[in-house]
């Protein structure tokens, strides 16, 4: 097996931290996990994952969000049109 050049040891371990962080590990266990003194530098993978904080959002707004979204793949148009906006 070949590994991309662009694949380094640090997107190995970054990619390792946001799994951690989807999962629902504490930060606190990432940092530790990771190695890292200060839980500021942790914090970093909390940024970045919107689909956590899409989660977050909607956990703490169970009755202001409609969990019965459309299904967009059936408006053939609005795909077409999404499409055309390369």
């Amino acid at each position: 097996m070949v590994i991309p050049p662009k694949v380094r040891p640090h997107v190995l371990r970054h990619s390792k931290g946001m799994h951690l962080l989807q999962a629902g590990v504490n930060l606190i266990y990432i940092r530790d996990f990771l190695g890292h003194v200060d839980i500021k530098t942790t914090e970093i993978y909390a940024r970045t994952d919107t689909e956590t904080k899409r989660k977050a959002i909607e956990n703490a707004y169970l009755g202001l969000i409609d969990s019965s979204l459309p299904d967009w793949n059936k408006d053939q148009e609005l795909l077409l049109w999404l499409s055309e906006l390369k």
